[in-house]
């Protein structure tokens, strides 16, 4: 499978657009914090991209027909009586997790165009 990533500068890149986008709703639920009856926004990306991935007849160009689906989170998971469900704890360990995601997709970007002049060149 890693070799299926690295082969596709539009996965990596496709990668790359939905943790950004998973980074602007995090930044989001932070700014709401307080905000009465705000629910938390999720991005879904990854669970698309991983089945597509394992079906036979994937290829590259399919990465950027994969949805980066943004959601309210309405589950009944309110930790306060005004109807707000951000919790700023997980919203920062997310906000974490996100950045280390982007940053390996970024090297991993760096390392597919390097393999590109590399083949090109033999």
């Amino acid at each position: 499978m890693l070799d299926k990533i690295l082969s596709g500068k539009n996965v990596i890149h496709r990668a790359l657009d939905a943790t950004w986008e998973r980074n602007e709703a995090i930044a989001q639920n932070i700014a709401n914090v307080d905000t009465p009856g705000y629910k938390r926004k999720t991005v879904s990306f990854e669970e698309e991209l991983r089945e597509a991935m394992e079906s036979k007849d994937f290829k590259k160009n399919d990465a950027d027909k994969i949805e980066i689906t943004v959601s309210e989170d309405n589950r009944n998971l309110s930790m306060k009586l005004d109807g707000n469900n951000v919790d700023i704890d997980t919203e920062m360990a997310d906000l974490a997790k996100n950045t280390i995601r982007y940053n390996a997709l970024a090297q991993m970007a760096g390392y597919s165009k390097l393999m590109m002049v590399i083949k090109e060149g033999k």
